[in-house]
């Protein structure tokens, strides 16, 4: 596998000076092409933090992360961005639909943002719907919808550019248990298809379903171990 993501002494120090707050210490982390990844931690751990870097949401106050070889720690807010479009397929614990817009059209919104022609881009939606199971559902807006479903609708629409990285944080924050193992099984097929996942996460339970697990503490990593208990899908 092909190094993805190379994090090198990353430091993030908010308030500099004497009411300094160190939210990530140093950290050195390398993700693969095609891993399952869990960053878990409790509130105030660093993982958002964390996560906003890897996303290019946020810049390292020192130290660099490379993405497929690139530097994006001194990227401009525009080069940030272009990045995000192209490289990362994001899932909040917020569903951050458009009210007024149904199923295909929210999925068509990036693609919109990167130039795709009008049949490309619902051809890539709807595809993406029909890999979530919402083959049923394309025409119906959120208010018509149950959060599962919503929440199925993000992630076609974090995927439906094939994006290389799919970073998915608290993805299953708002649901019930049926709905969040639904997601769960969603995501699991998507590192079988080859997707770099990569999962933020306070609950345990959540964290076991990837491949490795790394856990963050007082801006440090503390721990990155593989899953034994992982199983590949057939």
């Amino acid at each position: 596998m092909e190094k993805l993501i190379e994090i090198q002494d990353m430091c993030k120090i908010y308030n500099p000076g004497e009411n300094e707050v160190w939210a990530l210490n140093h950290v050195d982390l390398d993700v693969y092409e095609g891993e399952y990844v869990a960053i878990i931690g409790h509130s105030g751990s660093g993982k958002s933090t964390l996560m906003n870097m890897l996303g290019c949401l946020d810049v390292p106050t020192t130290g660099r992360y490379l993405l497929h070889g690139q530097d994006v720690s001194y990227m401009t807010d525009n080069e940030l961005s272009m990045i995000r479009n192209v490289e990362i397929g994001f899932i909040f614990q917020g569903f951050n639909l458009i009210g007024n817009l149904n199923a295909v059209a929210n999925v068509e919104l990036p693609l919109v943002y990167r130039g795709v022609d009008r049949w490309e881009r619902r051809e890539l939606a709807e595809e993406a719907l029909r890999m979530v199971g919402l083959e049923k559902r394309m025409t119906h807006r959120p208010s018509e919808m149950s959060g599962g479903q919503q929440q199925r609708v993000a992630i076609a629409r974090a995927i439906a550019a094939r994006p290389p990285v799919i970073l998915a944080d608290e993805p299953t924050g708002n649901l019930d248990s049926k709905s969040t193992k639904e997601i769960m099984g969603i995501l699991k097929g998507l590192h079988s298809e080859g997707r770099t996942v990569i999962l933020i996460t306070h609950d345990d339970e959540i964290a076991e379903s990837a491949r490795r697990i790394i856990r963050i503490m007082d801006g440090k990593i503390v721990e990155d171990i593989m899953n034994e208990n992982y199983e590949e899908e057939e």
